[in-house]
């Protein structure tokens, strides 16, 4: 963005530049050339009085020393004709070829000839009348290169370039500095809203330079800042409170079922089973709340062997959903990541009962344990309905539920407290849907670099 707004400061002062460069060039070379002419002009009045006595004696002599002694001193070729145009008098100048001696005789001067390119110019003619009174008795012409005038134009516009590339440097300096200067502050709000973004709400900006609307930006920034981090903190605490308040309850209800498990006909005891498994995954549901209430924060990074976890979670399901078929892929061998266990295992528990609840009965639910370079992770792969393409990104935002599973039971959390536990926890869920129907599911973790020893025996 500095790059654009440098070019977009700097384009302007550059065609200000060219423009204002090539109109002084012009007038440089203009300047010189009637500088050079106007001084053949007047040399040329001097050498009229000779050449009117000449005329007038009809005595060539009397001018022609004269315009040898300029050719010499000079390197200018000149010549005299009388009235009729014949020539009285040259010095190395064949005055046949110039027209403008008949201008001349016709008593009017010659008028210079200009040319913004120096090369297109190749003699400078200076023909002048020779007077008698008021009669015109004959011309004098004069004739001479351009190659010094040329050489002075030249260096004329080489150094005009170099000023005017020492001005561009310039113009592109300050206006870079300028660009710079503009977006400074754009620059540390940016800064800050991704700090922000990784989860420092307590990030605030310090005054800084630049454009007061910029500094003004900056302000509300501060304070949009803090107002976003006191209601995320407020809405912290309330998690927190709640969760920390239906604990003692949940409690109470299962020691209460364990007491009940104990008294109830053998043919009771399935109803029980299911009443234990909802509060136990209320207790988790509390957790991950808990979790969510600290800002997501889990805890460090522990080895944890995939396998095994995915094992002991399945075998759980199993016992609550009877009847069930939970297909179980993975290596025979530990595969260890570091993450926080309790944050992947609620996250696990979380993705299994979203594809048990919108699978069929009778459809299995696939989990498989990938670990390959590049590639650690827990696949939950059900043969649900599934969603429709447009609506897969919005399965990890709070509350939100499918138009066509609004009869399903759940509150549209479980994806987003997955999503954000494996985020805290370095991880990454992915979600896809697979060519054949229902939904793919990739817990995606970080690998614990080093294996942990075994404990001996």
């Amino acid at each position: 963005m500095r790059a654009r707004l440098t070019a977009l400061v700097y384009v302007p002062v550059a065609l200000v530049l060219v423009l204002v460069g090539l109109l002084y060039a012009a007038s440089v070379t203009r300047a010189q050339q009637q500088d050079v002419f106007f001084d053949r002009v007047r040399d040329a009045s001097y050498l009229t009085i000779t050449a009117r006595q000449a005329i007038l004696a009809d005595d060539p002599g009397i001018v022609a020393v004269d315009l040898e002694r300029y050719r010499q001193v000079y390197g200018i070729r000149s010549a005299v004709v009388d009235q009729a145009g014949v020539t009285l008098a040259a010095a190395g100048l064949e005055v046949e070829d110039y027209p403008q001696r008949h201008t001349a005789i016709a008593g009017r001067p010659s008028e210079m000839t200009t040319s913004f390119w120096p090369w297109d110019v190749d003699e400078v003619v200076v023909a002048e009348p020779v007077h008698d009174g008021e009669d015109v008795v004959g011309a004098l012409v004069t004739v001479s290169d351009t190659q010094a005038l040329e050489r002075n134009i030249w260096l004329s516009w080489g150094l005009l370039t170099a000023g005017g590339v020492a001005v561009a440097l310039l113009a592109v300096l300050i206006a870079d500095r300028t660009a710079g200067w503009v977006l400074r502050p754009v620059r540390v709000v940016d800064a800050a809203m991704e700090r922000m973004g990784s989860g420092r709400l307590d990030e605030r900006i310090p005054p800084s330079t630049g454009p007061p609307e910029l500094r003004e930006v900056v302000t509300r920034f501060n304070e949009m800042a803090e107002r976003v981090e006191q209601l995320m903190r407020r809405q912290q605490e309330f998690v927190a409170n709640a969760s920390h308040e239906l604990r003692n309850p949940l409690n109470a209800l299962m020691l209460r079922i364990e007491g009940l498990a104990l008294t109830v006909p053998p043919d009771q005891v399935d109803e029980v089973e299911h009443v234990r498994a909802e509060a136990e995954r209320m207790a988790q549901i509390l957790d991950a709340l808990l979790l969510l209430a600290d800002d997501a924060g889990t805890g460090p990074a522990q080895p944890v062997d995939l396998v095994e976890l995915a094992e002991r979670r399945i075998e759980g399901w199993r016992l609550v959903e009877r009847g069930r078929e939970v297909r179980l892929t993975a290596p025979d061998r530990p595969v260890w990541a570091g993450v926080d266990p309790t944050a992947l295992g609620t996250a696990l528990d979380t993705i299994v009962d979203n594809a048990l609840k919108f699978s069929p009965p009778e459809e299995p639910l696939e989990i498989v344990v990938h670990d390959e370079p590049g590639r650690l992770e827990i696949v939950v792969r059900d043969h649900g309905p599934g969603v429709a393409p447009d609506h897969l990104a919005r399965l990890t935002e709070r509350f939100w539920r499918s138009p066509g599973h609004s009869n399903v039971r759940g509150s549209g959390l479980g994806l987003a407290i997955a999503s954000e536990l494996l985020s805290s926890a370095g991880g990454r869920l992915r979600l896809e849907l697979p060519d054949d129907g229902g939904l793919r599911a990739h817990l995606q973790v970080p690998a614990w670099d080093d294996e942990p020893e075994e404990e001996p025996a």
